[in-house]
Parts: structure tokens; C-alpha cells; sequence
């Protein structure tokens, strides 16, 4: 079966696109092949940090979506990543629905997964009920929680949307939070997360012996919490 994860939230800032990379790294540590499309055209994340294995998308033309199925259909057993720039639900939603979509996935054994990335404040929250509500079970939803971008997710563990989210099976994943600065450094020099935890070349990454012990603690965490999830 193959299998396309869209990687959203629709609010900028809360951490999509480094979602996408941790995702687009686990895959490469676990030699698992995949093709990345990335849908922002100012500074796409998967095209900076990952060239060699994404594509531009544009979502507001069929034409260019379309690859996306064409691709899964073409070699099934490479997941395909879609990382979505803040405010590109409607024109996405739009393709899904009126392209139909939903029923060529059906017929070609595609599964469609929808991340949807938080921070800890409430306007993620209020994203995901209408997301929810939208689309039903025609998705396979992970509710990612960014600690990178917030700790305290209490106003989504007592909402509307977290229950419905369980009602249809959703999945959870926590991003721990890494040092700001180990971060800042990572973004600073556009390495890959598998040159900041294995390269001991300062110039290159940034990072000293000790960040790149926080990296590897860090992303262990997180292919823990994506192994659950089911990748």
C-alpha cells in the first residue's frame, strides 16, 4: 500500500516543516525511500535541508498536486512526504474534494495521512476541530504536539476536537523541545539532522561534542514516538 503524509497544521510558526525534516531523516536512518514534495515557494524546508529527495508543489494548481498521487501510484512502496505551508488548507481541501481524491486512493490501495503539527496555544486547537469535521474518516490523522514550540498542550487534552480526534483513531506524537541553541545552529548552517548528530566538523554544523549529543538524544526520542505511530 502506498502511502502519502501530509504534514499541515495551517498556522504558521508552530514547526511543519521540521516535523517534515525529523520525518524525512527517519526514513533515510531506516532506509526506507521516499520522495518529498515541499509547498512553499519563499523558503521551503525540504528543498533546503533535504535536495536530493524533494520537489516543489504548488498548491493552488491541480496540475502540480496531482504529481503527488501520481507519484505514490507510480512506485508504491515510496512514501511520499508533503510538507504544507501555513495557509494552504482550503486550495489543498479543494483538490482533495474535487479532483476526487479520496476515491482514487480507495481504488489504488493509497492511504492518505494528515499531520497535523501544534503548538501549545489555542488557535491550533481551534485548526484541528474544522479539519476533523471536514474530512472524517477519509484520513488518517497524527496529532503532532511541538514542544519545540510549547509545553503545556491543556487546552487541547480538554477540548472538543482532542475527543473527536480519538473517536477517529488518531495517533499522537510528542517533538520533544532541543536547545535553542543547537537549533538556531542546525537552521544557522543548513545541515541535515544526520550531519548534526554524526559530523565532527565544527565549520560545517556549528555544533560542538555536546550539541550533537543533545541532537542524537533528541532525535532518538522522536523515532521512538514515530516507530509508535507507524511511519
Amino acid at each position: 500500500m502506498a502511502n502519502i503524509h501530509f504534514i499541515g497544521g495551517e498556522k504558521g510558526g508552530v514547526g511543519k516543516s521540521l516535523v517534515a525534516r525529523v520525518l524525512a531523516q527517519y526514513l533515510i536512518d531506516h532506509s526506507l525511500p521516499f520522495l518529498g514534495f515541499d509547498t512553499d515557494r519563499s523558503h521551503g524546508a525540504l528543498m533546503r535541508f533535504y535536495a536530493g529527495y524533494a520537489s516543489p508543489a504548488v498548491v493552488d494548481r491541480y496540475e502540480s498536486l496531482d504529481t503527488i498521487i501520481e507519484a505514490a501510484v507510480a512506485e508504491p512502496e515510496r512514501r511520499i512526504l508533503v510538507d504544507l505551508a501555513a495557509q494552504t488548507h482550503e486550495p489543498l481541501a479543494k483538490w482533495l474534494e474535487e479532483s476526487g481524491v479520496f476515491e482514487l486512493a480507495e481504488e489504488s490501495g493509497i492511504s492518505l495521512h494528515y499531520w497535523h503539527v501544534m503548538d501549545a496555544g489555542k488557535d491550533s486547537v481551534d485548526l484541528l476541530g474544522p479539519l476533523l469535521e471536514r474530512f472524517g474518516d477519509r484520513l488518517k490523522y497524527v496529532i503532532v504536539r511541538n514542544q519545540v514550540r510549547g509545553e503545556d498542550f491543556g487546552l487541547l487534552e480538554d477540548s472538543v476536537a482532542a475527543m473527536k480526534a480519538k473517536e477517529l483513531g488518531a495517533r499522537t506524537v510528542v517533538i520533544k523541545r532541543l536547545s535553542d541553541s543547537a537549533m538556531q545552529k542546525i537552521d544557522a548552517t543548513s545541515c541535515s539532522f544526520w550531519a548534526a548528530k554524526n559530523s565532527t566538523d565544527k565549520e560545517v554544523t556549528g555544533l560542538g561534542l555536546m550539541d550533537r549529543q543533545r541532537v542524537k538524544m533528541w532525535l532518538r526520542a522522536a523515532y521512538e514516538q514515530l516507530d509508535a505511530a507507524g511511519v
